[in-house]
């Protein structure tokens, strides 16, 4: 069974189609139509509806809110909304009793009224619900600021910026209004919402009262064939959804999912959706069987290393601990669970990888950072995904874990095989870490079979004598595919005029995201200048051979790749002149 609130009410439901998706829920079950399907992909925004992660207790309490977050409910299951609060923009208005006269607009809808901010209409909910979120956030932001003591006073979105605004909806398309009158009702909201706190007027708080609010059941008993039973005992692991034979589990822990896939090794293992959400909308897939990672804290998490030991570090950022000196208990590794987002990534990156962290700005939209999961995006092993590249580029290890019986001999280079049993049941799997390098075999192919799956990634930290230089090639600067990605990490020697190490990460190149190595033997021992890098980039084309696309021709991607690996020597040379003349 999963349960949700809807626009302030719950709702728990056990026998649907696990296919089904928010967006079919919304529209065919409840009727809610104010959420318009558009594209049906991910791409443009329409669907966009917001939902907050609730919390475990049984009241909610404003002080203890999470973030609201907007997402595309075209491509997201709608099991993944399991223990969220999900809101529309129905939702957004005040209640009526409140104000007699008339609802009271949420300050987003009432600014893109005065700002006109819409003519056709079908991307408007989209949009509301993209500013909401934000206006919202920031909202709350102010308050805690308050609660702790802050000085600042001013009411919620009155010093949200242009760029604040523009971000917020960069993952929104609109045809035939044009964004001008958009983002001018963004900047507007605030001062909405400046005016009714002058005029006493309580905004509504679209936090809920889990204590009191009243419940919708759809849920059906399920027939006694929809539930695992790894040993025909007691122990059982029922399916959250299902219908006829199609089942859908969330697992709580990695020993469920452990034992899931020792029994069925060919679900189709589902993160955030952002990709496989495709499979159903696009290709009509109606899959089987789906184990649901979202429920799995293990795999949502991160945490530091020291370099003579696998032990988790004890500190909770970067900061506490010192990278740089020769004790042997200095952290050394950084770790990120499979199943963190890349919105949950991003200040762990903005630490230790600035150039990783700034980049995400224009991978995919802030509704598909929300959902998308490193995990999801190494196994989906596309050519062009923005963070392969990257990771290979500073030589990370991907974990994985083969749960299949006969799955023993995999020749990893830290293999481990585990037989974990109780009365009840019985899970053999086995550990792998390799390079990240070594996980890509051809388009669409990776060290992955049935039975497996990514548990974590290691990514070495940056030491102050390495550089990390990322560009990405695309038509349109943010939200879009990439033409071809070049990330260079590049080692020097402690008097920094020479080049000790080499990694170039490239993608859109070849088949696979992979390492330029005859460009990275091309550098190594050679002093810091730029011809080292023109000589570099000459030997790209020994190393792939791009295909024409509609991106991109073969001749533009080894040309642009050629220019980029010669500016990020000109970057580097820049960079060790400005720490020289600083120092």
């Amino acid at each position: 069974m999963i349960s949700f609130y809807l626009n302030g009410k719950r709702h728990e439901i056990s026998h649907l189609n696990p296919n089904t998706t928010v967006l079919e829920y919304l529209r065919l079950h409840e009727h809610q139509t104010d959420t318009k399907e558009g594209c049906g992909s991910g791409d443009c925004g329409a669907c966009t509806i917001m939902a907050q992660r609730l919390p475990n207790h049984a009241t909610s309490d404003s002080s203890d809110s999470t973030p609201f977050y907007t997402f595309n409910s075209c491509i997201a299951l709608l099991s993944l909304m399991d223990g969220h609060h999900l809101m529309t923009a129905s939702y957004l208005a005040d209640n009526p009793a409140h104000h007699p006269e008339r609802a009271l607009l949420h300050p987003a809808q009432q600014a893109m009224v005065d700002c006109h901010g819409s003519q056709c209409g079908f991307c408007t909910p989209g949009f509301v619900m993209s500013l909401a979120n934000l206006y919202e956030n920031h909202r709350m932001q102010q308050q805690k600021n308050a609660k702790q003591g802050s000085t600042n006073d001013k009411p919620a979105s009155d010093e949200l910026s242009y760029d604040d605004i523009v971000a917020s909806i960069s993952g929104n398309l609109c045809r035939c209004t044009g964004y001008r009158p958009i983002i001018e009702a963004g900047l507007t909201m605030g001062k909405i919402g400046q005016q009714r706190a002058a005029d006493k007027m309580v905004a509504k708080d679209l936090t809920i009262s889990l204590a009191t609010n009243a419940m919708v059941s759809n849920s059906q008993s399920l027939p006694k064939t929809a539930s695992l039973d790894t040993s025909n005992k007691a122990s059982t692991i029922e399916p959250a959804l299902a219908e006829g034979s199609r089942q859908l589990f969330i697992p709580k822990t990695v020993d469920e999912l452990n034992q899931l896939l020792t029994v069925y090794p060919s679900a189709t293992i589902w993160a955030g959706g952002t990709d496989l959400g495709l499979s159903i909308t696009q290709h009509l897939v109606d899959h089987e069987v789906i184990i649901q990672l979202s429920a799995i804290d293990e795999l949502r998490t991160w945490w530091l290393s020291h370099s003579k030991s696998s032990s988790k570090a004890d500190a909770k950022s970067l900061s506490e601990l010192d990278k740089s000196t020769d004790n042997e208990e200095a952290v050394q590794e950084l770790t990120f669970g499979a199943g963190m987002t890349y919105q949950q990534m991003l200040p762990i990156l903005e630490q230790n990888y600035p150039a990783f962290a700034a980049l995400f700005a224009r991978t995919a939209s802030p509704q598909i950072r929300n959902m998308g999961t490193l995990g999801g995006n190494i196994a989906n092993a596309s050519p062009i995904g923005d963070l392969p590249p990257i990771l290979l580029a500073l030589e990370a290890r991907i974990h994985l874990r083969h749960c299949s019986p006969n799955n023993i001999d995999v020749g990893g280079e830290d293999a481990s095989a585990k037989d974990e049993s109780n009365e009840h049941n019985k899970t053999s799997y086995v550990d792998e870490i390799i390079p990240l390098s070594e996980f890509f075999l051809d388009y669409k192919k990776t060290k992955l079979r049935a039975g497996s799956y990514i548990v974590a990634i290691h990514m070495p930290l940056m030491q102050d004598n390495q550089h990390l230089f990322i560009h990405k090639i695309s038509k349109r600067y943010e939200d879009d595919i990439s033409a071809c990605l070049v990330a260079v990490r590049i080692d020097l020697s402690a008097e920094g005029m020479t080049i000790d190490h080499a990694k170039i990460g490239l993608g859109g190149m070849a088949a696979i995201p992979l390492l330029a190595k005859n460009c990275q033997q091309a550098l190594l021992g050679q002093p810091l200048e730029i011809a080292s890098f023109k000589k570099a980039a000459k030997a790209l084309p020994m190393d792939v051979s791009p295909l024409t696309d509609v991106r991109a021709s073969r001749e533009y991607r080894l040309h642009v790749v050629q220019r980029l690996l010669m500016k990020c020597g000109k970057q580097l040379i820049k960079e060790t002149q400005t720490e020289r003349e600083s120092s």
